[in-house]
């Protein structure tokens, strides 16, 4: 079902409802189609709070610019001309 801008305007809440129901509903802007109400897919997973409570903490000099410069070091000469 195509509606144009006004009329989308004024039966949103419908619109949704039929989008959600997996009708292809399409709002135009004089005549012209340019946006589809889709339906959101569900996540593929659940999050869970704390899920990274279990992980190694960082060290205090992770970030130092000792620790970066050897980080950068071994990057640039690991690298084949």
């Amino acid at each position: 079902m195509q509606y144009n801008m006004l009329e989308a305007k004024s039966q949103l809440s419908k619109l949704v409802q039929a989008a959600l129901a997996g009708e292809d509903v399409i709002i135009a802007n004089k005549g012209v189609p340019v946006v589809r109400l889709v339906k959101v897919g569900a996540q593929q997973r659940a999050r869970r709070p704390g899920a990274w409570a279990g992980l190694p903490r960082a060290e205090a000099d992770w970030d130092t610019p000792e620790t970066n410069a050897a980080i950068a070091d071994a990057l640039t000469s690991d690298q084949s001309p």
